[in-house]
């Protein structure tokens, strides 16, 4: 009974000991939980401070990172080239217009600003060309490579200086298939010197039959005025040019259909060269903006290029008499050599690295939207401005025109190229610009006091 007892009363002493664990494992379990609940009300009044303090830090980071991209871009556009040093002559022509009348240095100063601004526009489109393509990155260098040209026309057409659009057109064409292709060919054709430099025939000799066929619809009004063969006089020769311009405007609208849309785009030699150098690194470019940033910049420097122009325009007139050069030879040689700067380079830089049909397609393809856009286009503005402008540039732009269009054709037509090419086209464009130098237009020649 009594080891029972004892028994029983050790039991009971487990059973109370058992008792007492229980409770104090339960107190512990309840102070962890109200621990866990107080932690877990606590961060939830402290998180939404956190998070707004964090969503600040992630704002003042982003904003930081846009002015560095921002400015980094800024650096990249303005001051990576030596070039971008004649930007401030831009301002300089201005400020001269606003304070004095000397027509010279606003037409000097108007010129070296426009250079740098031209070049940069090309370079922007080049970034552009590698979000979008090389089919339309081609026509894109194309058309902003003339953007210059077309804006300095439209204040000159706006102005009623029909002649200066007209030869500063005409000199844009002269200089793209003289100067631009000659320094290519010469340049390429002394780096190279080896060999002869190939390029796509086919496609060249397209090119030279659009420029034909805008030579056929300058040539036809100018005789029709020479012959005196009119069946209304003054008006005749108008009608046919704005039917002339309308035609070639559709042609050139179906060759950018078939550039568009056809496997043998003018083009196709950038994509394959592109593929050929996927796998070396060294040789691979990169955009150094982005999509936006390019577009962004291509708008901004249109504009300082529309305003420096409204400034050259206006000068012209005041610069010849001041410096005694003729007119037609600052339309049709010192405005083309400004406004293809961006064209000059790139040709130049693709052929001596050996991408002869980029530089075609740089060199020709702007001429030959010249000839059969800026030109009819020109003239389709005039028509609703109310002004006169046609597609008779006179017999001797249009012979030059014509001489030059057969020269290069002939240049062409066997798809290889060397320096002494080169050369014959640079001399050629030697021979256009002093033929111009002493070239007087027929309204100012019967203006002109005769000697005795």
């Amino acid at each position: 009974m009594a080891k029972d007892s004892q028994f029983s009363g050790g039991k009971s002493h487990l059973e109370m000991g058992s008792l007492e664990g229980r409770a104090v494992l339960q107190l512990e379990d309840e102070n962890l939980v109200n621990s866990k609940h107080n932690d877990r009300r606590t961060s939830s009044m402290d998180s939404t401070p956190q998070i707004a303090v964090f969503d600040a830090d992630t704002d003042d980071v982003s904003c930081k990172c846009r002015w560095n991209n921002i400015l980094r871009q800024m650096h990249i556009v303005l001051f990576s080239k030596k070039l971008n040093l004649l930007i401030p002559c831009g301002p300089l022509a201005m400020l001269v217009d606003k304070l004095t009348d000397h027509h010279g240095w606003i037409f000097f100063l108007s010129l070296l600003g426009i250079i740098p601004l031209a070049e940069r526009l090309g370079w922007a489109t080049e970034q552009l060309t590698f979000y979008t393509g090389p089919t339309v990155g081609g026509l894109l260098n194309a058309t902003f490579g003339n953007a210059t040209e077309l804006i300095i026309s439209m204040y000159a057409l706006r102005r009623g200086m029909i002649r200066v659009v007209q030869q500063s057109l005409l000199g844009s064409i002269l200089s793209n298939t003289l100067l631009v292709l000659g320094c290519a060919f010469f340049g390429g054709g002394i780096v190279h010197s080896s060999k002869d430099q190939l390029f796509d025939k086919g496609n060249a000799v397209m090119n030279s039959g659009l420029l034909l066929m805008a030579v056929m619809g300058l040539l036809f009004p100018a005789v029709l005025h020479f012959t005196h063969t009119e069946l209304h006089f003054g008006k005749s020769e108008l009608a046919l040019s704005r039917f002339s311009s309308c035609v070639m405007l559709v042609a050139y609208g179906a060759y950018l259909f078939y550039q568009l849309t056809s496997q043998n785009s003018l083009y196709m030699p950038i994509a394959e060269e592109e593929g050929e150098n996927v796998g070396s690194p060294d040789e691979e470019e990169a955009p150094e903006i982005s999509k936006w940033g390019s577009i962004v910049w291509l708008s901004i420097l249109t504009l300082w290029i529309a305003v420096l122009s409204e400034y050259l325009v206006n000068a012209i007139e005041g610069a010849s008499v001041a410096m005694s050069i003729p007119v037609a030879f600052i339309s049709v040689i010192l405005l083309p050599i400004v406004g293809n700067a961006a064209e000059h380079a790139g040709a130049v830089m693709f052929a001596i690295k050996d991408k002869l049909d980029i530089s075609l397609g740089v060199a020709i393809g702007s001429s030959t939207q010249i000839a059969m856009f800026g030109i009819p286009f020109c003239v389709v503005v005039g028509w609703i401005m109310g002004r006169p402008m046609d597609l008779n540039f006179q017999l001797f732009e249009t012979a030059t025109l014509f001489m030059s269009v057969l020269v290069v054709a002939f240049m062409l037509q066997d798809g290889t190229s060397n320096y002494f090419k080169g050369l014959m086209l640079l001399l050629c464009y030697l021979i256009v610009a002093a033929s111009f130098f002493v070239h007087i237009d027929p309204e100012a020649i019967q203006d002109k006091p005769k000697k005795p």
